[in-house]
């Protein structure tokens, strides 16, 4: 596997934002997860959960709830704002104000016709959805009290509206409240402290379920206007409902961290009658489960404690794999790190802004495992705050690191960094040309000379840097016209080549030399997650979200021996059971045979010169290997050199030096940051 100095990183304070709504597209399996900070992140659910987009927040802009409509993706928030979202280019489409207050809820009919919005001053707002935009229609009768909660009759001809210690049943012909069910405070309650709605569900049936503040879960018939059954779920709040799309299954989520779910059963073998029996109870979380949905084979959740869980239903998964597998997802599925690997810098990218760092330097070489002692210690060379309330997209040092880039929606910005010991300064390239105005994803090229910005529509400008500052040279364009946004991008060593792909699953290669595309990637059925380019070979290496590895020649257009090896073999189950992404593709210069790549909880050097595992292959640890007799150690020897000795780990990178930079963040350090939760486990309770 090879022997490296490591620099242990722990000076990222990556935090990621709470959970605060989720959304189900069913035709096309897309998952919309909006975060407190405005970030809106799009998972493919039949893409092994992979994150295809990210949508970057704005500060004081919390989203409260999402809701799509065909492929379109509305959210609302606080603000009193509705927005419709850009989802080829990851950005905001529109804004428009509902006049209402803050709104604490958002949903749309069946039919795809129209929204509605629960608002703070009582009022339940349709909105007609038009081809481009979406216009208000009517109030619907106004209400004391907020609209705290909001479900659409999947006829389209009623709302039910959660409120406080009531729910009310609207006519969307009339605009009338049809019927009005009063809600229980509880046994204990105080007059003056009110029952909160927090979610309602609305049958095609009739039957109406609620979740509430005083922890029941209830069955109400809306042409009656009864109560039918009353589940006490938790001594604290239940906070969101989700029925599954045969209304078979309900899943509920509780501010104690548990999801519970209900099913739809019949009491008695053999009889149709059939009523809501809780049967089982996931503790996943530890604190608040703001969104809950149920997803064909799974139960998906998030709240405070920031997981993205995905809770598989065994009893609806046919054999073990990858749909089997229980997935916490907490690290964003692309790179917030960037490394200038010839200067020993990292540039750290947060939401507001962006730190540079000076890797610190030890003295000599020790033996396997031991702690060398460190000479000079890390440094923080700068922190740039950015301007404005638009959050950073991507970013971006050189390999010199004598540049920084970086973009957000709105804008973009390039700066001249200059650092002599321990003095640093900064100058701001203040005439960039006019098509570098926002960027998806930013690249330099191994010598710093030039700069590569994605744009929209699958484009990427190349502009050249030098001494005087940035000059554009052209736009590459992809055959294909694909209009979906790019969100990797590769250059090769020697200024050849620049790979991208965007999220279309398309991979263009494009000849730098004359500034125009050479080729297509055969389009493979999973996104890329990682890429890159051999400095010796130019192969380019890329790993999918489904965990299949490919690598295709650019010059011979094909995809190499390896690559069609590792197709006719198979890759291990272990490998491919893994449930999260690899982030980054990195090469060992002094051994062209190793490719090193890490996910969130290893990393690994593949070694092209060895045979590929078979099934009944086991994936040591290099500790344990090296632990075992060398007879014992050659049996056991295959191309994948497994490490797990680190805590979660957010970038992996080879230095130029042949050092190995390692940036963890323990997952106990997040969860120190966050608030208290209502609930803790205590021993034997």
């Amino acid at each position: 596997m090879g022997e490296f100095n490591v620099h242990r990183v722990r000076f990222f304070d990556y935090m990621p934002s709470a959970i605060r709504a989720l959304a189900f597209q069913p035709q096309r399996e897309r998952i919309a997860v909006a975060r407190t900070d405005g970030t809106v992140e799009i998972f493919n659910r039949a893409d092994c959960f992979f994150q295809e987009k990210v949508i970057p927040g704005r500060q004081q802009a919390a989203t409260e709830a999402l809701a799509w409509v065909g492929d379109r993706l509305f959210s609302a928030g606080l603000n009193g704002e509705i927005i419709e979202y850009d989802l080829d280019n990851n950005k905001t489409k529109y804004t428009i104000d509902a006049y209402g207050g803050p709104i604490w809820s958002i949903t749309s009919n069946k039919q795809g016709t129209h929204l509605a919005v629960g608002c703070e001053d009582g009022t339940v707002k349709l909105f007609e959805v038009h081809e481009d935009r979406i216009q208000f229609e009517r109030n619907l009768a106004k209400q004391k009290g907020r609209i705290i909660s909001l479900s659409w009759h999947p006829s389209g001809s009623k709302i039910v509206a959660g409120m406080m210690d009531v729910i009310h049943i609207f006519d969307t012909e009339t605009g009338q409240s049809v019927q009005r069910l009063l809600v229980d405070r509880g046994v204990g309650t105080s007059r003056s402290q009110e029952c909160v709605v927090w979610s309602v569900v609305y049958l095609s049936d009739g039957t109406i379920i609620s979740g509430d503040s005083a922890g029941k879960v209830k069955m109400w018939d809306s042409r009656t206007g009864t109560l039918i059954k009353s589940h006490q779920v938790t001594k604290w709040d239940v906070l969101t409902l989700s029925v599954s799309q045969d209304e078979t299954s309900l899943a509920v989520g509780t501010s104690e961290g548990h999801v519970v779910q209900f099913q739809f059963l019949s009491m008695v073998l053999g009889q149709e009658d059939k009523e809501w029996v809780r049967t089982r109870t996931f503790k996943n979380h530890t604190h608040d489960v703001r969104a809950v949905l149920e997803v064909n084979t799974a139960i998906v959740s998030g709240g405070m404690d920031t997981q993205f869980v995905v809770r598989p239903l065994l009893d609806k998964i046919d054999e073990r794999g990858q749909a089997s597998a229980l997935r916490n997802i907490q690290f964003p599925h692309r790179r917030l790190v960037s490394c200038a690997r010839k200067a020993g810098l990292l540039l750290f990218q947060y939401p507001g802004h962006l730190e540079l760092w000076r890797l610190g330097e030890s003295e000599g070489n020790g033996m396997f495992g031991s702690v060398l002692t460190v000479k000079r210690k890390p440094e923080k060379l700068l922190h740039l705050k950015i301007k404005g309330e638009e959050h950073i997209c991507c970013s971006a040092v050189s390999p010199c690191g004598g540049w920084i880039a970086y973009s957000t929606v709105a804008s973009f910005r390039l700066y001249r960094l200059h650092c002599e010991n321990n003095n640093v300064s900064i100058i701001k390239v203040s005439k960039l040309p006019k098509v570098l105005s926002s960027a998806n994803q930013i690249c330099f090229s191994s010598d710093s000379s030039h700069l590569f910005v994605a744009s929209t529509c699958s484009s990427v400008h190349v502009a050249i840097l030098n001494q005087s500052g940035c000059k554009f040279v052209c736009t590459l364009k992809p055959k294909s016209g694909s209009g979906q946004a790019i969100n990797l991008l590769a250059a090769s060593e020697d200024g050849k080549w620049l790979a991208s792909a965007n999220s279309d699953h398309e991979v263009q290669i494009y000849n730098l030399n004359k500034m125009k595309p050479h080729c297509t990637v055969p389009v493979h059925s999973s996104g890329v997650s990682a890429m890159a380019i051999h400095p010796t070979t130019n192969n380019l290496f890329m790993v999918h979200a489904d965990q299949q590895l490919t690598e295709y020649s650019v010059e011979k257009k094909q995809y190499t021996d390896w690559s069609r090896q590792v197709q006719r073999h198979g890759l291990h189950s272990l490998w491919l059971e893994r449930d999260t992404p690899v982030t980054n593709v990195t090469f060992n210069p002094k051994n062209p045979a190793h490719i090193v790549l890490h996910d969130m909880y290893m990393f690994c050097i593949i070694d092209q010169t060895l045979p590929l595992p078979d099934q009944r292959s086991q994936f040591y640890n290099q500790l344990t290997l090296r632990s075992m007799p060398e007879k014992e150690r050659k049996k056991h020897s295959h191309a994948f050199k497994m490490c797990k000795i680190f805590k979660e780990l957010l970038f992996v990178e080879l230095m130029e030096d042949q050092s190995l930079v390692v940036v963890e963040r323990p997952l106990m350090d997040i969860t120190a940051q966050l608030p208290a939760p209502v609930r803790q486990k205590k021993f034997a309770t």
